[in-house]
């Protein structure tokens, strides 16, 4: 039998590390309760099944898309991934290309590209179920918040329907002399905003036109952290990417280097990130087609919002000039004057640009998002037409693009080709009816 230390007879001391242990393992046991209460989680929302198509509009859907997408876009050297659906369900999918030029990585449904200003629908959405949970109002001013802000009157409305009059940090960052041998965050841009106001040019007084700024988005990160507490990427993935299940989807960090995809001009060169490609909140988001359905049906099915949170979303801001374009909180519309409406945002950052198109009086959803720049992307919404009588040419306005790129392909051959799915639609439904 081994000998007791001398020191395990003293009684005191014995008590004194006794009564140690076992408030150490109450306190353990209770961190290890606290961590499994869900507390800071949020439970999975669980998307429903989509409902029943019949095989004949499955093909219908299927043969159209097809046709466009084998002459209009594979064509123009498209690389990356397209999905269309109907009620949440998908009819047609394709991947082509890889994640590098050259290279082996093909793209599938799994791999997660860049976004860029589509991003700004999912900043927008988290700003509003801040206001659906009454963490703050629409209508405060951004310096209740920042109170160094120091442009009074400026609303988080202006900043999410793009009416705040504040230039675009794209531009002003490098004009003020930013280095550019180091990266932008977004408290630098308000650092800028607030501590160089007197050198920034096209300072617009707010709320009274429309004037598309990244730097509203960025702003409105920077809020949701305040708010919040928590870094904007890991709240994204908390709030909604970890509950919808998204998991090809996240915001960019350089954490996130090894799993990003890079991006290419129209002609197949790496455009290579650069001084302003940490900033986020008005990009940086990187997803798939598939969680960006995931994305779509949660909105849709009221999930996570309210009805008169998306009413609100999707109320049209830029009333001052006539015409079918407008622009809610975070999202840009076409109102028809029959009453219908597209939800829909571009994207569009180096080489990366992409489309996500909802129509909602007919539940579909057109999402193409590609690596290698492809204006041929835009036009994806002509397969809308599908669904019901939207476009007629591909010259509307395509939205949070570099005006000017080269354009990929002539503009004749885009109507032809995208008439041509319009007649196939009507082709297939002579067909149909016929004996």
């Amino acid at each position: 039998m081994l000998p007791i230390p001398s020191i395990w007879k003293n009684r005191p001391f014995c008590l004194a590390v006794l009564f140690i242990l076992l408030l150490t393992g109450t306190s353990c046991h209770s961190l290890s309760q606290g961590n499994n209460t869900g507390k800071d989680t949020i439970p999975p929302v669980n998307i429903p099944a989509p409902p029943h198509l019949a095989r004949a509009e499955i093909d219908r859907l299927n043969l159209a898309c097809t046709a466009w997408y084998d002459s209009a876009l594979k064509q123009t050297g498209f690389n990356g991934g397209i999905l269309i659906a109907r009620k949440g369900q998908v009819v047609f999918e394709r991947y082509h290309g890889t994640g590098h030029l050259p290279g082996t990585d093909t793209i599938n449904e799994n791999t997660p590209l860049h976004i860029a200003s589509t991003s700004k629908t999912f900043t927008a959405m988290a700003v509003l179920k801040l206001m659906q949970e009454g963490k703050l109002s629409l209508d405060d001013e951004f310096g209740k918040y920042f109170p160094e802000f120091n442009y009074p009157g400026l609303t988080i409305r202006d900043l999410l329907n793009h009416r705040s009059g504040l230039p675009n940090y794209i531009y002003f960052m490098e004009n003020l002399g930013w280095n550019k041998l180091n990266y932008v965050t977004n408290a630098d841009v308000l650092n800028y905003l607030v501590t160089r106001k007197a050198e920034l040019e096209n300072i617009g007084k707010p709320g009274v036109h429309f004037s598309y700024s990244n730097t509203n988005f960025a702003l409105l990160a920077l809020l949701v952290e305040k708010i919040t507490g928590s870094p904007f990427p890991e709240h994204m993935k908390k709030t909604f990417f970890d509950p919808l299940q998204m998991k090809h989807t996240f915001v960019f960090t350089l954490a996130d280097s090894e799993r990003m995809k890079p991006s290419y001009d129209w002609k197949g060169r790496i455009m290579p990130m650069n001084f302003l490609d940490l900033v986020y909140g008005d990009k940086n988001i990187y997803t798939t087609p598939r969680d960006l359905l995931t994305w779509d049906r949660a909105l849709a099915e009221n999930l996570i919002f309210t009805r008169a949170t998306l009413e609100q979303a999707y109320a049209p801001y830029s009333n001052e000039k006539p015409g079918i374009k407008n622009y809610g909180l975070g999202w840009r519309m076409d109102i028809y004057p029959d009453g219908r409406k597209i939800i829909f945002h571009n994207g569009w950052w180096h080489g990366s640009n992409c489309t996500f198109i909802r129509l909602l009086q007919d539940s579909a959803t057109i999402i193409a998002i590609g690596n290698k720049f492809s204006r041929s992307i835009y036009h994806t919404k002509i397969l809308a037409n599908l669904f019901g009588q939207y476009y007629s040419t591909p010259d509307d306005d395509e939205g949070d693009i570099n005006k000017s790129t080269d354009s990929l392909i002539d503009k004749t051959t885009v109507i032809k080709k995208q008439r041509a799915v319009t007649g196939t639609k009507k082709d297939l439904h002579r067909k149909k009816n016929s004996p």
